[in-house]
């Protein structure tokens, strides 16, 4: 594959995969050191810790895009991967809640940093406009098999060795993407659009605020996360106090749905070259909400069955994959070419803000009122979600494409207003 010849993408892909697994296995490791510390308040706790993540994201992602062109970025992005592994180490040693807090604080300001930091270096690294949407689509496909394969892992590990040397397992992942990094050529940034750094922190959100089909995918951000807290959060008390389930369990009740994305995720390639990203986004959204339904559904009438939480559990996965794959070929879309790392930035913000209004939800409200209330509660975001994406995103701007034409220099796009021109829709969508 002519992507993978080059040399430096193949070093800083590999360094993604290998960071992403970590990343897929602390999350896994964190929920169960949640429940050994807290055992039914487990929720609260693992809502809290990814509350703290969430509010990292939010605040530090955009400021990490304005001010990453003033540092190298190669050196930035070891620096971050450093105290990623050394954080991830400490976690095994903690004793106490609040100790979690604040170590998962540090982990997430170093992931909310090196993200939109690695999202703008690609773009410099692959120049070549088809090389460079395969790369977005790389991307997703890795995220989408950490999904599914960090619960799998970790279920087989966890029949060997407890959970605690999960976090040893990604701190010594960190370290291996750091040293892939490390003989890569990154050139400097390119010139941004903006050159005070509060300006480009800002120009991200109100490119998003200003353009039709980037409103409708904020809309779609909340429906993703309403639902996908419910598996993040929720899984380990469901599984371990409804279902009467083993740690393992918890683990492959995750793998369930990293098993719908993958399933999704395999179909779609094929799915896009036909249908609009904006049909194919809000078919997800709708599965969703159907999902976020089911959820309610089995413990109103009390369903505590492994089938049905499975088939549930599933569902979610396929919905979330059908919104989040499609999305990177949007933006990319929809901004000229000095713009990229400040939108990417944005919508890491903007995503990750539902996932804060979400989080909460699921862990404080799930422990204190019940999974039922939670979770109607979180099913009615998700219908708010994907009713709010309908009106946002007009139909008529579902095939728009403004920097098709090798991303030439446009006008800012926080000017735009209206839909913009019809063009060929594969732009859009073959990067999925």
């Amino acid at each position: 594959m002519r992507l993978f010849a080059i040399r430096d993408y193949r070093y800083l892909f590999s360094a993604q995969i290998i960071a992403l697994f970590g990343t897929g296995l602390t999350t896994v490791a964190l929920g169960l050191l949640a429940y050994d510390l807290a055992g039914p308040r487990a929720g609260t706790v693992l809502g809290t810790a990814l509350t703290v993540k969430m509010v990292m994201y939010v605040v530090i992602a955009p400021l990490a895009a304005a001010y990453v062109g003033r540092f190298p970025r190669r050196t930035f992005m070891i620096l971050l991967d450093v105290v990623r592994a050394a954080v991830v180490l400490a976690l095994p040693f903690v004793t106490e809640i609040w100790q979690i807090y604040v170590l998962i604080g540090l982990l997430q300001a170093a992931s909310a940093a090196f993200t939109p930091t690695f999202q703008a270096v690609i773009p410099d690294v692959v120049t070549d406009e088809s090389d460079y949407t395969r790369a977005l689509s790389a991307s997703q496909v890795a995220s989408t098999m950490e999904s599914l394969l960090s619960p799998v892992l970790a279920a087989v590990a966890l029949a060997f060795i407890s959970f605690n040397w999960l976090f040893l397992g990604t701190s010594a992942g960190f370290l291996l993407s750091a040293l892939l990094i490390l003989p890569t050529r990154i050139p400097d940034a390119r010139p941004s659009a903006h050159t005070k750094a509060w300006d480009k922190a800002a120009a991200g959100i109100r490119t998003f605020v200003r353009t039709p089909r980037l409103r409708g995918i904020m809309a779609l951000n909340l429906v993703v996360a309403a639902a996908g807290s419910i598996v993040v959060v929720n899984t380990v008390n469901y599984v371990r106090d409804e279902l009467g389930g083993s740690q393992s369990a918890v683990v492959w009740m995750l793998a369930a749905s990293g098993g719908g994305t993958l399933l999704a995720a395999l179909v779609l390639p094929r799915l896009l070259d036909r249908i609009a990203a904006r049909t194919v986004m809000l078919t997800g959204a709708a599965v969703l909400v159907v999902g976020t339904l089911g959820a309610v559904a089995l413990t109103v009438a009390e369903l505590t069955t492994w089938a049905v939480t499975a088939i549930v559990w599933t569902a979610i996965g396929i919905g979330m994959a059908l919104i989040i794959t499609p999305t990177g070929s949007v933006l990319r879309a929809s901004v000229a070419p000095n713009a990229i790392p400040e939108t990417f930035a944005a919508q890491f913000s903007l995503s990750h803000l539902a996932w804060l209004i979400t989080y909460p939800i699921a862990g404080w409200l799930g422990t204190n009122a019940g999974f039922t209330l939670t979770w109607s509660l979180l099913a009615a975001l998700a219908g708010a979600g994907t009713v709010g994406a309908l009106l946002l995103w007009p139909r008529h701007d579902e095939h728009a494409d403004e920097h098709a034409d090798e991303h030439q220099a446009a006008p800012d796009p926080a000017t735009t207003t209206g839909p913009a021109p019809r063009t060929d829709r594969s732009t859009l969508t073959k990067a999925a």
